[in-house]
Formats: structure tokens, C-alpha cells, sequence
């Protein structure tokens, strides 16, 4: 590769870096994926070479790739590995819908695509105007809960936080948004007691919620949520990825659910309404 070439042969080892390649029109550069890529189904026929936390150094480097595409701290041994061993490897590290649109502008720009990266982010801005537009005719908002993990309790990331905010719900735990770590996020059951939620939404990273579970926690039975049976799952591979599918699916499985909640009469948003 030149130094005036775009990469030509990318492995994206997060899921977000392969759903925005794939929306820019930019598949036929990716030559390996992570096993949990799921977006779009097309995406089945890549090699598959790592976990999120694991990889396959050696299957990697096979692929002969001009660019290896990690996300975060937690894959900052695999990032390390492939250093080590010679390869460029570019670690994104967004955990705001901000950082969410910088990291696709700087992967559009990495594949020679500055303007359709500029238009995507353009149509995904627009899609959450769309339905914050509906929450304000939402009678009130009810306050949310997001549980990332249940062993501890580990409350929503920045993204996951900002995209209730924007489908309508109030923050159970405002003041954890910001923090990066899931340590810095764990949060006592009491605590949520006390906050007494009105919505409890689950996403336990891979894991099905069990929302027995939820209800069998000491003195649980007196929370709202629980008390009215609003207790949901949000599948993991819509919210917890920082990337399309969280601002388009994730969003609007969210706002779905807390117009239920408070008998809002809002139409029904799609997903792909969000990003055209």
C-alpha cells in the first residue's frame, strides 16, 4: 500500500465498523469480521476470526490486511498483539452518539468517502429528530433503568443513556452516564430501589435477561417497574454497539416501548425510517 492508497483489504473486529463500511458501500474491502457481525446478513460470507474479547492473531494476519479496525480498552490486548506482529490497527474508542459520528466520519474518510460519510451521519441526525419530535407529545416521561449486566448491576453507557433520553424516557442514573467503565457503573440494588424506576430495560451483553430473575430481588417487588410489569429486553446487537444499529433499531425499540408505557398516541416509527 502506498502512502497515497486507501486501505484495500480492512478486518473489522467490532460490529459497528462493519455495519458503517457496508452503508457506505465499501463491503468488498473487508476480508475478516468478528463472530458476532450480524449486520447486514450479507455480512455471513466474511472469514471469521475473533470473539470481542479473543482473536485469531495468526487468521488475522493470513488475511493480509492494510488495516485491522478494534474498538476499546477491552480490546486493547488483541490491539497490542497485532502491533507486535506488524500490523496497522486503528482503535476507535466512542462511547457518546457524538464519538458515534466521528468514528464514521473518520472511516469514511479512511476509504475515500468523506462526502457519504457526511451524508450518513446527516440522515442518522435527522432520524433522532424524527422521534424527538414525538416524545414531546408523550404525556410525561418515565424514568428508566438500563441494566447492561446483572452480576453486579451495571447501569447504561453514554450512547445507550443518551438514545432513552432521546426516545422519551428520564434517566434513573443521570449522573453514571459518563463513565466510560462498566466498573464505574456498577450500582448498589438498593439504589435502584430508591429510585424506583418506571421502566426496566435489560441488555445483558450476549446474555438472554432473565426477568424472573429482575423480580425475585430483595424488595424489587415494590418498584414501579415491576409492580406494572415493565420490565423489557433490549436485544444486545441493537444497543450495545456503538454504531448504526444502536441510532436506528436500538432507538426505535426503545421509543416503541415508552410510548406503550405512558399511552402515548405517536405513530409508529421504523428503523429504516431512521437512516433515509
Amino acid at each position: 500500500m502506498t502512502s497515497f492508497d486507501f486501505p484495500r483489504r480492512i478486518v473489522c473486529l467490532t460490529e459497528e465498523t462493519v455495519e458503517t463500511l457496508y452503508l457506505l458501500g465499501e463491503q468488498e474491502r473487508i476480508v475478516g469480521v468478528s463472530g458476532y457481525a450480524k449486520r447486514p446478513p450479507e455480512v455471513r460470507s466474511k472469514p471469521r476470526v475473533a470473539a470481542f474479547r479473543d482473536a485469531d492473531i495468526d487468521a488475522i494476519l493470513d488475511l493480509k490486511p492494510d488495516l485491522v479496525l478494534t474498538f476499546s480498552d477491552v480490546q486493547a490486548e488483541i490491539t497490542r498483539d497485532l502491533i507486535l506482529r506488524g500490523a496497522t490497527v486503528l482503535n476507535f474508542n466512542q462511547r457518546t452518539i457524538a464519538e458515534i459520528y466521528d468514528m464514521i466520519a473518520v472511516l469514511a474518510r479512511i476509504v475515500g468517502k468523506p462526502a457519504e460519510g457526511s451524508d450518513l451521519i446527516g440522515r442518522f441526525r435527522s432520524g433522532l429528530q424524527k422521534i424527538a419530535r414525538q416524545v414531546e407529545r408523550f404525556p410525561h416521561r418515565p424514568r428508566v433503568y438500563f441494566e447492561e449486566w446483572h452480576d453486579p448491576l451495571i447501569s447504561g453507557i453514554g450512547w445507550v443513556e443518551e438514545l432513552i433520553e432521546i426516545a422519551g424516557g428520564e434517566l434513573a442514573f443521570p449522573e453514571l452516564r459518563s463513565c466510560g467503565k462498566a466498573q464505574d457503573r456498577v450500582v448498589n440494588p438498593a439504589a435502584v430501589l430508591s429510585r424506583n424506576p418506571d421502566v426496566i430495560l435489560a441488555s445483558w451483553c450476549g446474555m438472554q435477561v432473565k426477568p424472573d430473575l429482575i423480580r425475585s430481588r430483595p424488595a424489587w417487588n415494590e418498584i414501579s417497574a415491576i409492580r406494572n410489569n415493565h420490565i423489557y429486553e433490549v436485544p444486545s446487537w441493537i444497543i450495545l454497539q456503538p454504531g448504526p444499529a444502536a441510532l436506528t433499531d436500538g432507538v426505535a425499540f426503545i421509543h416503541e416501548i415508552l410510548a406503550r408505557v405512558v399511552q402515548a398516541d405517536v405513530a409508529s416509527i421504523s428503523a429504516d425510517s431512521l437512516s433515509s
